[in-house]
């Protein structure tokens, strides 16, 4: 697929799998390195240090040792993330010139190096360079935003409306956040979705009523589907 051009203040959704489908993301370690990488990543300063912990008063909220630290200058914002077993599914606004090329380019390496690392294993991690689609207008925001959060529903056999459940108890992306539980608060900007659904009840209650006709509305995004 070819990228679409990048530009300043324009959405995309961003996504990528494991080479050869296989798993990328194999504990609740890899998990949270990845999502801590979402944040330290997306500055346009070099990394120095990628030492965090997580604050026990909000599962997986992210804290820094402290040390000196500049403000970041970030070069994307994250609306939304999903991550899967085998691969992720990332909304990003492009804030700087060539802002998402440096900034994935950055998740790319960064946790490769860390999952091979760990699991002993050399060569690339994920289906060659991540896949982009530039998001046209406000309808295809809106269907974006709860495919990308619905996803986690595939790992199960549940459907209609009371699948929203499931997405409730899934830690793995900002949905959690996007309806008032503290999950990883750090790592998105969610003021324009939540502007455009009226707040976070309003947003969980268009999920649940979009997870009831999921199967139909799928159809909808016909940009990208990752088994």
């Amino acid at each position: 697929m070819q990228k679409p051009p990048f530009v300043e203040d324009q959405i995309y959704h961003i996504y990528n799998r494991g080479v050869e489908k296989r798993k990328a993301f194999l504990d609740k370690q890899d998990h949270l390195r990845f999502i801590h990488n979402l944040f330290e990543f997306n500055n346009e300063e070099p990394i120095i240090n990628t030492s965090y912990h997580f604050d026990p008063q909000f599962p997986g909220e992210i804290r820094h040792l402290k040390q000196e630290r500049k403000p970041r200058r970030l070069l994307v914002e994250i609306l939304m993330f999903t991550l899967m077993s085998n691969h992720f599914h990332l909304i990003l606004k492009q804030k700087k010139e060539k802002g998402i090329v440096k900034f994935m380019q950055k998740m790319g390496t960064g946790y490769t190096m860390y999952f091979n690392k760990k699991y002993q294993r050399v060569g690339g991690l994920f289906q060659g360079r991540f896949k982009a689609v530039l998001v046209k207008d406000e309808a295809h925001l809106i269907h974006l935003s709860f495919y990308v959060h619905t996803n986690p529903l595939d790992l199960f056999h549940y459907r209609g409306s009371t699948s929203i459940m499931e997405l409730r108890r899934y830690r793995w992306g900002s949905f959690l956040d996007y309806i008032g539980k503290k999950n990883f608060p750090s790592v998105t900007s969610r003021e324009l979705f939540l502007e455009l659904f009226g707040g976070q009840k309003e947003y969980e209650k268009a999920t649940k009523e979009w997870i009831a006709g999921r199967e139909d509305n799928i159809e909808k995004i016909k940009e990208v589907k990752i088994d």
